[in-house]
Formats: structure tokens, sequence, C-alpha cells
């Protein structure tokens, strides 16, 4: 089975991770959260070591059910001790600012996955890349994005970060053109 360049060939987490999960198209808010999330711990580490984590992030972030995590600016503290996590504090403080201003615009009637999906006209992107080296770092749809969320007041949400949450949630079909997974999600369009 080919898969991209990038899947150690032997990691029993990245495998299924690349096979089932990375570019699927995610239209669930709270798993679309979670992935953004996701995206914003990994900001200077290994993805390896996020997914290694996440079970213990799902626990402690309530499964990323936004309207809990919004309320959880009191738990600070507690999530700072807890070694199980990320310990960033500017990163544990993004999480909860991002479920709050989630939560406020789903009060006034906006669905977190439709704004989502709008940046991409509610399908996902085909980038058609032979190898790794022609995956972008980020695409003006992502750097606009990243620029709206700043503006609502959303934290650590820079294009290259917002680019890899657009990857990750199926927003763009970055999968080599050789990987089983492109062909399987070209075929689901």
């Amino acid at each position: 089975m080919i898969r991209c360049s990038w899947v150690p060939t032997e990691d029993q987490m990245m495998q299924p991770y690349h096979d089932e999960e990375w570019g699927t198209p995610c239209h669930d808010r709270c798993r679309l959260f979670e992935i953004l999330s996701l995206e914003i711990m990994q900001a200077g580490l290994s993805w390896s070591t996020v997914l290694a984590k996440r079970p213990a992030f799902r626990e402690a972030f309530h499964d990323f059910e936004v309207t809990k995590v919004a309320q959880m600016q009191e738990q600070l503290p507690r999530l700072m001790t807890n070694a199980a996590l990320i310990r960033n504090q500017r990163k544990l403080q993004a999480v909860i600012t991002n479920a709050k201003i989630i939560a406020a615009g789903e009060q006034q009637g906006q669905n977190f996955a439709e704004v989502v999906w709008s940046v991409v006209g509610q399908h996902p992107l085909n980038h058609h890349c032979q190898t790794a080296n022609d995956v972008p770092k980020t695409i003006p749809k992502a750097v606009e994005f990243s620029q709206k969320l700043k503006q609502a007041g959303f934290q650590f949400v820079g294009p290259v970060t917002i680019y890899s949450f657009f990857q990750a949630a199926g927003l763009v079909n970055d999968h080599e053109s050789s990987c089983f997974r492109y062909q399987q999600l070209q075929t689901a369009r």
C-alpha cells in the first residue's frame, strides 16, 4: 500500500492517522475545533508528540465540546499541572479563548463548520502533489482565513497553522498523488 512519503513505515499512531483521518473532510463542529486546537498545540513540535497526547487533551477538554471548553478559564492553572498535556500556557489559553469566540458566534447563529467550509466554497481543494516537496506551507485562502480569525480575536492562528488545519480537516487534499488516500478522496467527491 503506497502512502504519503511523510508517513513513517512502522509508526503505529501515524499510519492509522494518515489512513483514516488526515485529509478526510470533516464537518463536525467539535471535531473541527479539536483539529484546530491540536494544530495550535503542534506549533514547534512534532505531530507524533501531539498525537500521543491527544487522548489526554480529549479528556482535559471534554472531547472538545465548544461550550464546555469556553467555560474552562478558571481551570487553566489545573491544566498547567497536567503532565499528560503540552503545558504551554499561551497555547492552552488560546484553546479556551478560541472556544469562547466560537461559542459566542454560535449564539448569534453562526455555525462554525459552515464558516470554516465557506472558505473553500464547501468543496475540498485538490493540489495534485507529486511529492511532499510539492505541498505548500500555506495558500492565500489560509492567509485570508487566518486574518479573519485574528480579527475576531482567535489566538495562535497564523497562516501556516491554519493551512495545517485545512489539510487535517480535509479542506484540501494534499495527499501525494501516488498515495492510496489521494485516490480514495478523489473518488469520494
